[in-house]
């Protein structure tokens, strides 16, 4: 999977997109037949799978975290479920926050496993077998929603009000994982993240398609320090704009930005320039969770960074705050359904 989406993807169609787009209709047809004919494992308790239309970050984990807590508040014991990409382990693997490096299991593995019990594994069943083993009673799976060999009792699917779905194409032509219409078809329901309008024709699509459409905000937590404070903001995302805006939203004044790509591990000069470019201007240091965790156990002065950067939290507020539940007990219901032999709707 790509790791950094080239920014044509994500602007009107050029001519770029249309060359590559022989490559790209093959790629699709691919990706179609995989996903229609996939021989999918059913599991003894409910899924939910949290996936986007495209590759890149759409607010995937923070809506999974939203979700787990919702469901501890039901009295459930869920557990996540993750490959662990950009991790290097490759078996089957129980997250210990405190044990565990990003290098290891990934940045959001780490993440997911402050707040429940966390499994990454290549192989999706076996890492859903050992959840249940583990106890869980609700598994929410973090992406793979295209390629996962899982039966899913509900599938969530995460949009960007402002990024959309980019220029359209499928990969490599842009950000598409798969036609959209079998994701469509396979969907359950959607989720809209943010004010934005690039959204509003796969909203429509999907009303029409009789899928629910939720909507939310990401918003930030206890930031009242950083108003009016000038700041270096850094990150390593799939749309580090994204988080730069966060960063402004919380009055900070934002000076200087550095962007790297999704999931990088910074190089020791890498850590030096942020560090001393904001101790040469008297700037505080902003950045995400997710990149904070990969500074944890690492090299040079990866430590230093860790500590002086501040972390601005964020999570998901539905516009409806019964959403979560709504999402969780239509799970629950169709994982009903299933164990009694049931069709279930798409």
């Amino acid at each position: 999977m790509v790791s950094e989406a080239p920014p044509f993807w994500w602007t009107k169609p050029d001519w770029r997109a249309y060359a590559l787009w022989p490559v790209s209709r093959l790629y699709g047809l691919i990706a179609g037949a995989r996903m229609r004919r996939a021989r999918r494992t059913a599991i003894p308790v409910p899924v939910i799978c949290v996936g986007n239309f495209t590759v890149g970050g759409a607010g995937k984990t923070p809506t999974s975290i939203a979700l787990a807590r919702a469901a501890k508040a039901r009295g459930l014991r869920p557990g996540f479920l993750s490959r662990g990409y950009g991790g290097s382990l490759d078996v089957i693997t129980v997250v210990d926050p405190d044990r565990h490096r990003a290098r290891d299991v990934g940045d959001e593995p780490l993440l997911l496993a402050r707040e429940a019990l966390t499994v990454i594994s290549r192989r999706r069943v076996g890492g859903a077998r050992r959840l249940v083993d583990e106890g869980v009673d609700l598994i929410i799976m973090d992406d793979g929603f295209q390629s996962a060999r899982l039966v899913f009792d509900h599938a969530l699917l995460v949009v960007d009000s402002r990024r959309g779905i980019g220029n359209g194409y499928m990969i490599p032509s842009g950000p598409v994982r798969a036609p959209l219409s079998e994701q469509m078809h396979q969907a359950s329901a959607l989720l809209v993240i943010g004010d934005g309008n690039a959204a509003d024709a796969l909203i429509r699509q999907g009303a029409r398609a009789g899928k629910a459409v939720h909507t939310a905000t990401l918003a930030t937590v206890d930031v009242a320090d950083l108003v009016d404070r000038p700041v270096l903001a850094w990150s390593g995302l799939a749309d580090n704009e994204k988080f730069f805006r966060t960063a402004e939203s919380t009055g900070a004044s934002l000076y200087v930005t550095r962007s790297f790509p999704d999931h990088h591990h910074l190089s020791d000069d890498e850590v030096a320039d942020i560090l001393d470019h904001a101790e040469a201007h008297g700037y505080g240091i902003v950045t995400t969770a997710k990149d904070s965790v990969r500074l944890a156990g690492g090299h040079g002065r990866s430590e230093e960074l860790r500590l002086k950067s501040r972390v601005i939290e964020v999570e998901i507020r539905f516009d409806d705050p019964r959403a979560p539940d709504k999402i969780i007990e239509a799970a629950l219901e169709s994982a009903r359904k299933r164990r009694l032999g049931t069709p279930r709707s798409p």
